[in-house]
């Protein structure tokens, strides 16, 4: 529940809508074979450059024009998702991930983060890593589940893409999982 005068936002890449449909049926025989998840929706699926948490609305005009700034002129993000993963790590999985490479990604994370600082925003503690969430665990998986989600990460083909705009999201927590919106779509050439 978000306070009042707030938004739950976050900056991140929007992937094609024939990448997150690929995923999601890669994963549906899978989701059967492991335990109890919260599996994400192929809507749901995007890559994170920031969090930003609950953010007054007024804040939010000078966030897009920050973002709009830091990100006028930059190249398009190129990605090649493979392999998977957990955090905080396989010995105690919470979220289970797809990752890859992002040609230009940390550039534009940097951009975003550069942005948001600017605005007031807390820096980052840690550097941006790719990952696409796959589901958040109700409870740790055993050793066989995690090594299951592991080897289908090894196996997972999916096309090369790129990604020509940031986007700046608001999430609404509901019951039946996140609704995200986007504000403002912001270019990449």
């Amino acid at each position: 529940m978000t306070a009042p005068g707030t938004v739950r936002a976050f900056v991140a890449l929007e992937m094609p809508a024939a990448i997150r449909e690929a995923i999601h049926r890669e994963r549906r025989a899978l989701e059967v074979e492991l335990p109890r998840a919260r599996w994400t929706r192929p809507e749901g699926q995007h890559l994170t450059l920031r969090f930003l948490g609950e953010t007054p609305v007024g804040r939010i005009e000078e966030l897009t024009a920050s973002l709009d700034g830091a990100l006028r002129g930059r190249r398009r993000v190129e990605i090649v998702l493979s392999g998977s993963g957990f955090f905080p790590n396989p010995r105690r999985p919470r979220v289970a991930w797809v990752g890859g490479e992002a040609r230009g990604g940390a550039e534009a994370a940097a951009a975003v983060e550069g942005a948001a600082v600017a605005c007031g925003f807390e820096p980052e503690r840690r550097p941006w890593s790719l990952h696409l969430t796959q589901a958040r665990l109700n409870r740790p998986w055993p050793r066989r589940a995690v090594e299951r989600f592991l080897d289908w990460g090894r196996s997972l083909e999916l096309p090369p893409f790129g990604c020509s705009e940031v986007v700046l999201f608001t999430s609404d927590l509901r019951p039946d999982g996140a609704v995200y919106t986007a504000l403002e779509r912001f270019p990449l050439t």
